[in-house]
């Protein structure tokens, strides 16, 4: 079945505001456009600059605090019944034994973890505020995050394993006084009405040193035989999976101020660990590279943008980084004068950066390429003199669509907006739905000629994302891609994306010409969940001695909303259409959630 309404699902971005608010505030707004840089750097630095004794600090927290408390008011976002899986969970005391498989893990699986994150608010679920400014309201990404793990160890006969599973939420300063002051402290400040967002900014920082709250969606990842969850809106932070605690800061010098992008990168060959960090203020994106051992930031640089690009993720090759300045943008200019904070500004330049691993901003070679939205890159490599980027392109972004609501006639959906009453069809709707299709894409950067050559590599069978390749390929050529296919019907009914499938990516193979649009192709299998089973962080697990690129399993969180149940799968990517080799059944309930990782850990450690 051919799905052509995949993402169809839109978060709303800003609003046409009433006008008294905005009259009331006329010169609240200019007085604020000409100070809010100069204001908003000095209250960065405040910390550092007073010297006040904890008791009038406390007594200055409390008065804003009671501010907040008598201007805005916190209200639950509905959950539709489709969207139930979404909902938070509660935290376990301790691992828990898994006790069901279906099928059997292989013998050759190796010992480790399988760790994933996601959304898990607390106070019941995500909130919307209302005041005399407007309304503001939580985006499914953003608030506090839960880390599901499972720990594979095999018994001392070598043929017996023991399947542990546990879950925590992950412990920045922003959830430890939320949990302390048992209430919902921290303001949307995302989405919503310009004057209620721009109030809810500034507030944030005064009162949590912080613009927004710490997304869920920030990555786990491992680097020098650890695992690190970019929690906290300025550095990395170590966990024990196995008991899934904060351990503390990831120290690299304290020199890095921006804060991280959710996916940073190993070099190939060094080991080291490319990251950047985008913010709405100057410099807008910088990047840094961390020594290969984990200890030390190495490098660092300004890349000079003049605009605030909205990048979550970068690529890495042999010899160079892969920047993305793609017209997604984030402007407080914009918001102060009554537009989104966020906007896909289509008819805008976007642009690749080819930069050397230590270069910094005037040694970038940029590439001019089409304006698109693109949240993650596939994989990069060296071909001759080109470097071939590939990754998951849209024409349009979910993020801006909708930008002109008025909140009078809409009311806060998780993770959407829902008419309070009836409304015509927007004729539209399926050209929109086009536009948000995601296709893996490939654009080929001639580096002597400075030629782009950019093409689509999959149809519109099935739109992809979050995608994933064996990690020992990342930065070299590879063969063989993976994704996670969309679920068009139910993504739309939801109005969040719900993923059905699997995805095999055989990039240098051509696609079967019983398809219709095969022509120019690459070749895809797919493998399909059960009806109402759906997926979340995939990740591939190479097998240990493998022969092949492809010589391994796809892992992945999935739950079956006909029996409440959740699973993991582990698939067989030799034998990619075929049942999974194994389905774990869980002890609870996990909720739908954005990135996976598996860690290699031998039982003795």
């Amino acid at each position: 079945m051919t799905y052509t309404s995949t993402m169809a699902f839109h978060v709303n971005c800003s609003v046409q505001s009433r006008p008294s608010p905005f009259e009331n505030i006329d010169r609240f707004k200019n007085r604020l456009s000409s100070t809010y840089k100069p204001l908003l750097k000095e209250l960065q630095q405040l910390p550092m600059q007073l010297d006040v004794s904890k008791s009038i600090r406390k007594a200055s927290v409390n008065l804003l605090d009671a501010f907040v408390d008598s201007l805005f008011q916190f209200a639950d976002q509905p959950v539709l019944p489709s969207q139930s899986n979404f909902a938070p969970v509660d935290e376990l005391n301790e691992p828990l034994a898994i006790t069901s498989i279906e099928g059997k893990v292989p013998y050759d699986f190796p010992e480790g973890v399988y760790i994933r994150n996601g959304p898990n608010p607390l106070f019941g679920g995500l909130k919307s505020t209302s005041s005399v400014f407007g309304k503001t309201g939580h985006m499914w990404i953003e608030g506090e995050g839960m880390l599901h793990a499972l720990c594979f160890d095999k018994d001392g006969d070598g043929e017996t394993w023991t399947v542990l599973y546990n879950n925590r939420h992950v412990e920045t300063e922003t959830f430890k006084l939320e949990k302390q002051r048992d209430k919902p402290s921290f303001l949307p400040a995302i989405e919503g009405s310009p004057p209620a967002i721009l109030l809810a900014y500034l507030l944030n920082m005064l009162r949590f040193g912080k613009v927004n709250k710490d997304l869920s969606n920030t990555n786990v990842f491992e680097h020098s035989g650890k695992f690190y969850s970019i929690a906290e809106n300025h550095i990395p932070q170590e966990i024990d999976i196995f008991s899934l605690q904060t351990l503390g800061d990831w120290d690299i010098n304290g020199t890095w101020h921006r804060p991280f992008n959710s996916h940073p990168k190993r070099a190939p060959g060094t080991g080291e660990l490319v990251v950047f960090g985008v913010d709405a203020m100057k410099p807008f994106m910088e990047l840094g590279v961390v020594s290969a051992d984990g200890k030390r930031l190495v490098h660092k640089v300004d890349l000079k943008f003049n605009r605030c690009t909205l990048s979550h993720d970068m690529g890495v090759t042999e010899r160079y980084n892969v920047i993305m300045d793609f017209p997604l943008t984030i402007d407080i200019q914009r918001l102060i004068k009554g537009g989104p904070l966020i906007k896909f500004e289509k008819e805008e330049y976007a642009r690749i950066g080819i930069m050397p691993r230590y270069g910094n901003a005037d040694s970038i070679r940029w590439f001019e390429v089409e304006p698109n939205c693109t949240f993650h890159i596939l994989n990069c490599f060296e071909e001759g003199d080109e470097v071939v980027v590939r990754g998951c392109r849209s024409l349009e972004s979910i993020i801006s669509e909708s930008c002109d609501v008025d909140l009078d006639k809409f009311e806060w959906v998780s993770g959407r907006l829902r008419s309070k009453g009836p409304v015509e069809q927007d004729p539209k709707h399926f050209k929109n739905d086009e536009l948000l299709f995601c296709r893996s894409y490939e654009w080929r950067l001639n580096m002597e000629t400075g030629e782009v050559k950019e093409r689509n590599l999959t149809g519109t069978q099935f739109s992809i994302e979050f995608p994933m390749i064996n990690p020992n390929f990342n930065g070299v050529k590879n063969k063989f891609g993976y994704a996670q296919t969309v679920h068009g019907l139910a993504s739309a009914t939801a109005g969040m994306p719900k993923f059905g499938g699997l995805a095999k990516l055989y990039f240098e193979e051509t696609a079967n010409k019983e398809w219709e649009e095969s022509e120019g192709h690459i070749k895809v299998e797919y493998h399909e969940f059960e009806g109402n089973t759906f997926c979340t962080g995939a990740a591939f697990v190479p097998k240990e001695g493998g022969l092949e690129e492809d010589d391994g399993w796809i892992i992945t969180f999935v739950h079956d909303e006909d029996t409440n149940t959740s699973k993991v799968y582990i698939i067989d990517t030799k034998n990619f259409t075929s049942e999974p080799v194994a389905k774990i059944t869980l002890p609870c309930r996990v909720p739908y959630g954005f990135h996976g990782a598996f860690m290699p850990i031998p039982s003795h450690k």
